[in-house]
């Protein structure tokens, strides 16, 4: 049976307040890609379920997310009967979640380990159905729709396809400041170093760009979502623009200049193939890509990218002063596993 956490009311209040206690439904958080859908009146909804650390005094809780999932009754009246069940515990047995004081909202929160993407529903008054306020949705091989949550560190593509993660993976790497000969020979020391034994489970090789391509992928699952289309396209457009420049080899595995190239055209939105009647401007994909790469591989790892904290230790090795200390120490600001700062738990 999986974990179920006690928190205290200030915590669900907390982040239940500033995102779902809202009296203005109107549809001011759709991006064109919910349409008449009532998430698109919760500001954030990518944000529920709630995934936050645990820490419950033990340092083996470390590993895992508490999860907070929350039903808010449509006709503002407490006492509705809601249960959930998912792939973390057994769907034979619904998880009630309990009414949070005098209120119309219903919460459970649970113990799940971390890395891991799960599909759930809700059971409302006896009426199964996906979570209404969950932007994440899935279809199984039934057909049947489910809700969608994955917690830190998941490297499970959700909405990449295979040949669009290849083709992601090259763009990015040629995006990242580590094509210099001082980052290639940092890079395979620090990667060698780590041993087979000791390397995370789905650890990310060198040439995946340090996670990038995973966080992307986790980022247009969720708080971008409304920029998937983007890449979609373009990533179609570049794909064929590139096996007709050469019909022999696969576009991932073309040379390094080919992209150099490409990245040029694509700086002044001028790209001899591209077809402008379907995206119209690639530049604006292309500083997308910059964005997304950039964050993904300098954030914290919790959020897909910066695989084994690669793109820290870099910025760690490579900005020292003139004794050569770091000037970039970032473990006293990470907690343990990664870090070394005592202050944090979980």
């Amino acid at each position: 049976m999986v974990p179920v956490l006690a928190v205290d009311n200030e915590y669900l209040f907390g982040l239940i307040g500033k995102f779902l206690a809202r009296d203005d439904a109107r549809p001011r958080h759709d991006y064109g890609h919910l349409g008449a859908d009532p998430r698109a009146g919760i500001l954030e909804p990518w944000r529920f379920p709630w995934v936050d650390a645990v820490y419950d005094g033990d340092d083996a809780a470390q590993p895992y997310n508490a999860v907070t999932f929350v039903h808010a009754a449509v006709d503002r009246q407490p006492g509705h009967a809601v249960q959930v069940a998912g792939s973390f515990a057994d769907l034979h047995t619904p998880l009630p979640l309990l009414p949070l004081a005098d209120t119309h909202y219903a919460t459970l929160t649970l113990r799940i380990r971390k890395g891991e993407v799960h599909h759930y529903r809700l059971r409302i008054d006896g009426v199964w159905q996906v979570d209404p306020i969950n932007p994440q949705r899935m279809m199984l091989d039934n057909g049947v729709e489910w809700s969608r949550f994955f917690t830190w560190g998941a490297t499970r593509r959700l909405v990449l396809e295979r040949w669009e993660s290849r083709l992601l993976q090259r763009l990015c790497s040629h995006i990242l400041p580590f094509h210099t000969a001082d980052g290639e020979t940092f890079f395979k020391r620090v990667h060698d170093a780590q041993g087979p034994a000791n390397r995370a489970p789905h650890a990310y090789r060198l040439d995946e760009s340090a996670g990038a391509v995973n966080f992307i992928d986790k980022l247009l699952a969720r708080e971008e979502a409304h920029h998937l289309v983007d890449y979609q396209i373009c990533l179609e457009l570049i794909d064929g623009l590139l096996r007709q420049r050469n019909p022999v080899i696969e576009p991932w595995k073309l040379p390094r200049e080919v992209f150099a190239g490409l990245y040029r055209e694509m700086a002044t939105a001028s790209v001899a193939g591209w077809n402008y009647g379907r995206y119209g401007n690639p530049r604006y994909f292309l500083q997308l890509l910059r964005r997304h790469t950039l964050t993904g591989v300098f954030s914290h790892p919790r959020y897909g990218g910066n695989a084994m904290t690669l793109g820290w230790k870099y910025l760690e090795e490579r900005y020292r002063d003139a004794s050569g200390a770091t000037l970039f120490d970032w473990g006293r600001a990470i907690e343990a596993p990664l870090g070394r700062n005592s202050a944090y738990r979980g």
